[in-house]
């Protein structure tokens, strides 16, 4: 592997690391706006805060993420744990999605989800940020 693809590794980490602050502490975020009313002062200031985590970290990190992965899996071949890493990705991307999804219901004074409810799905992208490490570390291979 050359120099180039080491460069790549260290953008691909970081903003993995990057995005998954953004889907761990997006849905936290409204946790709280789910408490308040949606006319409020403090409604409109949780709506700039997730507008610029979602739109100026998440949307960039996850686009890196996916640039940086796909050339890392180009210069490495396909594996099948790398195969079943991108169908985790995948899903984190679903997540990410699904995430501004809410962030417009609350942008329209929509939203309809409890808070109980972003505490719960708050705990999905690290449950699969774990699966997606699993495949990562160990590199297990599939006898299908």
């Amino acid at each position: 592997m050359g120099n180039t693809y080491l460069w790549v590794k260290i953008i691909h980490i970081a903003f993995v690391v990057a995005w998954m602050a953004v889907l761990l502490y997006l849905p936290r975020i409204f946790v709280y706006h789910a408490n308040v009313k949606s006319s409020s002062e403090t409604s409109d200031i949780f709506k700039v805060m997730e507008k610029r985590l979602y739109y100026y970290i998440g949307h960039p990190s996850a686009l890196l993420v996916w640039a940086s992965g796909l050339y890392m899996a180009h210069a490495l071949g396909l594996y099948d744990w790398l195969i079943a890493k991108f169908f985790f990705v995948i899903l984190l991307t679903i997540y990410h999605i699904n995430l501004g999804k809410y962030l417009v219901k609350f942008y329209q004074n929509d939203n309809k989800k409890t808070s109980k409810f972003f505490r719960l799905i708050n705990e999905i992208p690290f449950l699969i940020m774990f699966v997606i490490l699993f495949f990562v570390v160990i590199k297990p291979e599939f006898n299908f």
